[in-house]
């Protein structure tokens, strides 16, 4: 494959804007995912970025965006200088490099790529690689003292693992990504666990917990800590009240977090028991760990738009986010709903529609906005056979948004899932037309 010349040979000079670079890095890779960290760990290096004096892994199947937030906002709350980056995005790119829980602007992003190009070399980074060197290259120049950094995909050749930690979180492990991951659970745990230092403590987010993962520690030499083991969880329901148990410290009275799903206590449990075994003391107490939880918020996960609460958007990209997802809208009560879905080929399809059967009564099919996604007709095939009743195909997500809102009585849930490809076009959609009361 012939590649494109770099910026600094003059190729680049045209490129001005963000999505301009950012449609340009995507042509330097062959493959659009390529595990492996020798390209990474090779122009890191010659970034010559100093090291800052905390860096936390997030990884996982599900619920990394959430401890990822919950993370930030307690060092935030704490008066650390954070730096987040997180994958993907629903509306637009500065939302995966935060500073201080503000998304870096167009021009600082624009200049972290330039810096990135001046020592690739040549080197045919992917799109994920070369953008998590230039959140790096960001975090550096903004003086952030603590990096919250979330996995792409697996953990052992991830190119965030190229970034030696303090410690790490693995919210749980289920199917995702089987072809890149392996097919099943105790194969993906493998991957998830390649975040595992020696000396260095990993929290697992989940009570189950895949054989690899305590093998792994055990043959990588990491503190591993376990959910129901080192640390637990209480919730009062009555009272609308959570206690944390961790191995020295016990929090009681805590209000719940703000975002939505029973499922939060046990992300943000892992949280809390990060910050007690990196001796984060001072962020834990009642009063500091229930404002900072309860002032979150994470577009694109049970999220509710409008007041009336008849539109609900959820990624929901695979079988285990799916079958929260079902769990959280039985907890609603009855009432008709209308599913929008859209989702990526390679993704577990009947694990995504199955525990969502029970809950919906009308599916639309559409085509999610990216290179890899299903096509809808194909998609209606296999969601009507499997929900054993019609789906309707839409050839735009807005015609189907626009169909589903007249074609539905105001007492039904419209929800639109499958993908954050699907999800973040609805939710700009969805604020376009609504922009008075947005």
């Amino acid at each position: 494959m012939r590649f494109l010349p770099s910026v600094a040979t003059g190729a680049g000079k045209s490129l001005r804007s963000l999505p301009d670079w950012l449609a340009w890095i995507e042509t330097l890779s062959p493959r659009e995912i390529d595990l492996g960290l020798e390209r990474v760990l090779e122009v890191l290096g010659r970034l010559k970025l100093r090291k800052p004096a905390r860096v936390f892994h997030v990884a996982g199947t599900n619920g990394k965006g959430s401890c990822a937030a919950m993370l930030e906002g307690m060092l935030l709350n704490g008066g650390r200088r954070v730096g987040c980056y997180t994958s993907p995005h629903l509306l637009r790119y500065n939302e995966r490099i935060r500073v201080n829980g503000v998304p870096a602007d167009d021009g600082v992003i624009v200049d972290a790529l330039e810096t990135v190009e001046s020592v690739r070399h040549g080197l045919p980074l992917t799109y994920f690689e070369f953008g998590t060197l230039a959140a790096l290259s960001v975090f550096e120049r903004s003086g952030a003292d603590t990096l919250v950094l979330e996995i792409g995909m697996g953990g052992r050749l991830d190119a965030v693992n190229a970034v030696e930690p303090d410690a790490g979180i693995i919210t749980n492990v289920a199917r995702d990504h089987c072809e890149w991951l392996g097919s099943d659970v105790e194969t993906i745990a493998v991957e998830k666990a390649g975040i595992m230092r020696a000396g260095k403590p990993v929290i697992f987010g989940s009570d189950i917990v895949p054989a690899a993962i305590t093998a792994t520690a055990a043959e990588a030499g990491a503190d591993l800590y376990i959910l129901g083991r080192d640390f637990s969880f209480a919730q009062d329901v009555n009272a609308g009240l959570w206690t944390w148990r961790g191995r020295k410290i016990v929090l009681d009275g805590l209000s719940m977090p703000s975002l939505t799903g029973s499922f939060q206590l046990q992300n943000a449990s892992a949280v809390l028991a990060l910050l007690e075994v990196t001796a984060q003391h001072d962020l834990l107490s009642p009063e500091a760990v229930s404002r900072a939880l309860q002032g979150l918020f994470l577009a694109g996960r049970f999220q509710w738009l409008g007041a009336e609460r008849r539109w609900l958007l959820d990624v929901a990209h695979n079988p285990h986010a799916a079958a929260g997802l079902a769990n959280s809208l039985s907890a609603l009560g009855r009432r008709p709903v209308t599913a929008i879905i859209g989702v990526l080929a390679d993704k577990d399809l009947a694990g995504i529609v199955t525990p969502l059967v029970p809950q919906v009564d009308r599916w639309i099919a559409v085509t999610a906005r990216n290179s890899r996604a299903l096509d809808a007709r194909v998609l209606a095939q296999s969601v009507a056979h499997l929900a054993s009743r019609p789906c309707l195909v839409m050839d735009e997500l807005p015609e189907a948004m626009n169909h589903a809102d007249r074609s539905t009585d105001g007492d039904a849930l419209i929800l639109v899932t499958g993908s954050f490809y699907t999800v973040g076009p609805a939710l700009e959609a969805w604020r376009l037309k609504h922009r008075e009361t947005v």
